[in-house]
């Protein structure tokens, strides 16, 4: 089907224009101030409304396969395109882990049936599989990269094998992501508290004095000092302190950077501060840290030094998450409303709305070189979403799509709404239905 969204404010490469949009087999085929063109199509009115790229998440947690009782890619992704997020590229501790090149290839095979959003996933790195990891270099333009858990993980993959860090730096064609803390430097902090005040009496307030600035500055700086050694291309997720903004650099544009940061949004929301009153519903790894990081991280977002923003969205059941302390899993569920916390952001005025589109859709565009996505041009893949910046969303248990059933936003209000999902020119979700006749596409890289 084709569709003209008219007079809607356009959000794109630093503007905002009132334009109409002809959307076309998939593709935008002309934007201009009034449009006319023959055929078929169906009309949508944008009048005050704006249309932004879709987001690309470049750091998701599906949990399938192996762990659906948590999440599956359908449940998920069909959260995503509720929330505005057309693209993910999704992590590879599921069970199995996606360590060898067919486990990989079956998690999009997977997506491919039921995933109503675009998709990449990650070749997972062991200290043991560096030659199936290599392999992932002949289909460099087919996968989003590969990613080393430099802290611990479940399974096999905690990378902390120096031989095989630097022949994955060495060796690998494609951009490389890293989780960032230091396990001995954890695990010491955690056995000097339990000693101190007993295991039984740890709660969460003791997260990001365990996983603590050390463990994350430590181990950001290997993983660096690994990618100048190589000219690796390298990119470190979730950056949580303000210690590690020293690492990163303004100084060139993104098109230009061999080493790149992204910043999660409840890393920029929350600080330890609420864990007095979410509890173990935000405890994540690395953890939300005091209030001086968050500060720290947003003067980093808007000056560059930190690329993109993602969600890092990780569910759990309620069930597991109430559970005490050290038992309780770490991470939170996100992506359905990551578009619209930046967007109450831009209400309190703490970053621009075009600046939003930069940091969620552009740069994941550019930092992975996606093919024909990220941006409104003509050409370019239809993923862009409607919102309506004069409508609130309240989230409650009946509007939370993920399979957990919970979000750390439940009963909040935020000033904005998602109204329209368009994925690959297929209008997936529009005020609050889905049409799920489509799936979401593979993603593929100009590399």
């Amino acid at each position: 089907m084709n569709y003209i969204i008219r007079n809607i404010s356009v959000v794109n490469e630093g503007t905002t224009t009132v334009q109409d949009v002809y959307i076309q087999d998939g593709r935008i085929a002309k934007m201009a101030p009034q449009l006319n063109v023959s055929g078929q199509y169906t009309e949508i009115n944008g009048e005050g409304k704006h249309l932004l790229p879709g987001v690309i998440d470049d750091q998701v947690h599906f949990r399938e396969p192996g762990l659906t009782h948590k999440a599956t890619i359908y449940t998920e992704a069909r959260a995503a395109v509720a929330g505005g997020t057309t693209s993910f590229m999704e992590m590879p501790n599921t069970q199995p882990a996606a360590l060898t090149q067919e486990l990989l290839e079956d998690k999009y095979q997977i997506a491919a049936q039921h995933s109503l959003a675009n998709y990449s996933f990650f070749m997972g790195v062991a200290n043991d599989n560096v030659e199936e990891v290599l392999r992932t270099n002949a289909k460099k333009d087919q996968i989003c990269g590969v990613k080393i858990f430099m802290g611990s993980s479940t399974g096999n993959m905690l990378v902390d094998n120096y031989i095989t860090l630097e022949q994955i730096f060495s060796g690998s064609e494609l951009l490389i992501a890293t989780h960032c803390e230091d396990e001995k430097i954890i695990k010491a902090n955690l056995e000097k508290y339990k000693q101190e005040v007993g295991a039984e009496n740890l709660t969460v307030e003791y997260h990001p004095i365990i996983r603590n600035e050390e463990a994350c500055f430590e181990s950001s700086l290997t993983a660096i000092q690994f990618a100048k050694k190589f000219n690796s291309r390298l990119h470190i997720l979730h950056i949580s302190t303000e210690r590690e903004l020293q690492l990163f650099s303004n100084m060139l544009p993104l098109e230009e950077k061999r080493i790149t940061a992204e910043v999660c949004v409840h890393h920029l929301h929350f600080s330890a501060e609420d864990y007095g009153s979410r509890g173990n519903l935000i405890k994540c790894n690395p953890a939300i840290k005091a209030v001086h990081n968050k500060h720290a991280l947003w003067k980093g977002l808007l000056d560059d030094r930190l690329d993109i923003i993602a969600t890092d969205h990780a569910p759990h059941t309620w069930e597991e998450k109430h559970q005490p302390y050290l038992q309780a899993p770490s991470g939170v569920p996100l992506v359905q409303h990551s578009l619209l916390l930046m967007l109450e952001h831009v209400s309190l005025g703490n970053i621009t709305l075009e600046k939003v589109v930069e940091k969620m859709c552009h740069a994941p565009a550019v930092c992975f070189q996606i093919k024909d996505r990220g941006y409104l041009r003509e050409g370019y893949f239809a993923d862009c979403v409607i919102v309506d910046l004069q409508q609130a969303t309240t989230v409650d248990k009946q509007n939370i799509y993920y399979k957990c059933g919970w979000s750390p936003f439940e009963e909040h209000t935020f000033p904005a709404a998602v109204t329209h999902t368009f994925v690959s020119g297929h209008l997936a979700y529009e005020n609050g239905q889905f049409n799920e006749s489509a799936r979401g596409q593979r993603l593929l890289f100009n590399r």
